[in-house]
């Protein structure tokens, strides 16, 4: 991991700008992957821009990064304000593999980011600005795209495991997240907030031993 504890003016901009990257990447390809499937919510209300303004939630993406960062966490985290999907259009249209997509757009943006920044590292020497930026956006965009693959809701992971589920015909995991829904922010916090973490992150550190 990266120490963010003594952070000079270019490791800040680093951060931010791989953070935003990853977390803004992340919604707006869960709504453009949507679309492709007939579904216009996000691009009519103008969420498929890259201006980040319009995708900034005040809790994900300012207090808690800045709270991280005083705290003096080894790394800091985040979230965009989730871009709109009418899940029912893109079934009708593309059925639960549409609905699987869709729930896994982010992720994949995710994990294609953070190859392609590892591999431009492959190419661009010495300690500069760039490779602070590469460095963060391969460290970011894994860190999201393992989180959001925990079977918990309200993540990703759950919802392609329940749309995975309907397509079989095995209802009971949609339940399940029902069920879950009011109690997935907890469950998240709890394993944040304890040694858990380390044991759910397991395939982030694995997977970013290989790419830095």
């Amino acid at each position: 991991m990266f120490d963010v504890g003594a952070i000079d003016p270019y490791k800040a901009v680093s951060i931010v700008l791989a953070l935003m990257i990853a977390i803004i990447g992340h919604e707006i390809m869960h709504g453009y992957v949507a679309y492709r499937y007939g579904d216009n919510t996000a691009k009519n209300e103008g969420r498929l821009s890259i201006n980040p303004i319009i995708h900034v939630d005040p809790v994900g993406t300012i207090v808690v990064p800045l709270l991280l960062f005083v705290s003096g966490s080894p790394f800091l985290f985040g979230w965009a304000k989730p871009v709109p999907v009418n899940m029912w259009t893109v079934v009708r249209n593309g059925g639960y593999n549409g609905a699987i997509a869709v729930s896994m757009a982010g992720i994949a943006y995710n994990l294609v980011m953070a190859v392609t920044a590892s591999i431009a590292l492959g190419f661009v020497g010495g300690d500069g600005i760039v490779v602070q930026i590469l460095s963060y956006l391969v460290l970011y965009n894994v860190i999201l795209a393992v989180f959001n693959l925990w079977p918990i809701p309200p993540l990703d992971g759950s919802n392609a495991l329940g749309y995975l589920g309907l397509k079989f015909g095995v209802r009971a995991i949609d339940g399940f997240n029902a069920k879950m829904g009011n109690y997935g922010m907890i469950i998240l916090i709890i394993i944040l907030a304890t040694p858990l973490s380390k044991f759910f992150m397991l395939p982030a550190y694995v997977l970013l031993s290989f790419l830095l």
